[in-house]
């Protein structure tokens, strides 16, 4: 009798989702990694138009169209110096794509897979489908990676380390120093280094640094979206950057389990990446105040909360049984165990909503923090 994989076994439903089915209709969701922001109007245009000229009709190259590597390319020699050749990206069907695609590709069975720990739910749940083991590892008290934790964690059955900055769930940005510190790790062990940047442009202070920019072999492996940075979540476009090598492997899984990312969203990323990039700093600069509005809301609450560098999520301190009364009191949080067993104790709140709604929750949180207490 045909059973269930083992690997698919071992991976359950986000504890995200579980959040949504237990809040009432009307709450105010503060669980939701969405930004609130419209697509920009050029970029709906786009795409607008290539459907409307037949461009969209077939299959795409499977690494995507060479117009949308090409801005790719572009991007990445706009924004951190760093010269990458369009054959060497792969356009996805988002980010998670592009994360399932770099484990297939690396990850033999029974492989260690280092991540942070509370961490993106994919890490886990990726590094099983793939039939790897997952490492997970504690992070600072200000909720970034320690690469120090990282290095003593690698074996000699290690095949991947994950970094992610600026964060999903915590809002860290690792320093330019941690970063370099990676980029050595892979290096120096040569380990497999897989750098999230989905969130790259959504930073307050300081700026986001890659760790690709400092390695001197093809260690890293860089995975990044449209969805954060240009509010396209729903068009699922995403891309990975690496070596030749790499790249080609990486190919084999997503030309026989995706052929190529939407057409229409290909064309629409081309439009974002090249053009005008003004909606991107007007939309980081409300997150900014939004943060500022929750950090404090929190604060005067009584909660522990470390301050945001990027993102749009805030991750503070909750007693026991807190969770639960600000999602009966009808605001949907995130209980940080849904993010790694070192999230306990903690809740993810997502400040990709209007200033009111922010307003109207953090009085409700008020309310519900002195209630636990």
């Amino acid at each position: 009798m045909t059973e269930f994989a083992r690997r698919v076994e071992a991976v359950s439903i986000s504890g995200i989702r579980e959040v949504f089915e237990a809040a009432g209709a009307d709450a105010i969701n503060l669980g939701l990694g969405q930004p609130d922001f419209p697509t920009p109007d050029h970029v709906r245009e786009a795409a607008a138009d290539a459907i409307a000229s037949g461009a969209v009709d077939g299959y795409t190259s499977n690494k995507g169209t060479r117009e949308l590597r090409e801005a790719i390319a572009a991007k990445y020699d706009r924004d951190y110096s760093l010269s990458v050749d369009p054959g060497d990206a792969i356009a996805t069907s988002g980010g998670s794509e592009a994360l399932h695609l770099a484990l297939q590709a690396h990850v033999d069975p029974g492989q260690d897979v280092i991540f942070p720990d509370p961490g993106f739910v994919s890490y886990d749940a990726l590094t099983e489908i793939a039939g790897g083991k997952p490492v997970p590892v504690e992070l600072r008290e200000d909720l970034t990676m320690d690469p120090a934790a990282v290095e003593a964690a690698i074996t000699d059955d290690t095949a991947v380390f994950v970094v992610n900055s600026p964060a999903n769930p915590t809002g860290a940005v690792q320093s330019e120093a941690d970063m370099r510190e990676f980029a050595r790790i892979a290096d120096e062990h040569d380990v497999l280094c897989i750098s999230d940047e989905v969130y790259e442009h959504i930073v307050y202070e300081g700026a986001h640094r890659s760790p690709m920019e400092f390695a001197e072999t093809d260690n890293v492996v860089v995975v990044s979206a449209c969805s954060k940075t240009y509010s396209m979540t729903g068009w699922r476009l995403g891309w990975v950057i690496a070596s030749t090598r790499r790249i080609e492997r990486m190919l084999r899984v997503h030309q026989y389990a995706q052929a190529c990312a939407s057409a229409p969203a290909q064309y629409a990323a081309e439009a974002a990446l090249s053009g005008p990039q003004k909606r991107v700093g007007e939309m980081v600069d409300a997150f900014e105040n939004r943060r500022d509005l929750v950090v404090d809301g929190l604060t005067d609450a009584g909660l522990e909360v470390p301050t945001p560098q990027g993102a749009f999520y805030a991750m503070p301190r909750v007693p026991e049984g807190w969770c639960s009364e600000v999602v009966d009191r009808g605001v949907v949080v995130v209980p940080g165990e849904a993010f790694g067993a070192a999230g306990e104790g903690y809740a993810r709140l997502s400040y990709a909503a209007g200033t009111e709604e922010l307003k109207e929750a953090l009085e409700i949180i008020d309310g519900a923090t002195r209630a636990v207490r």
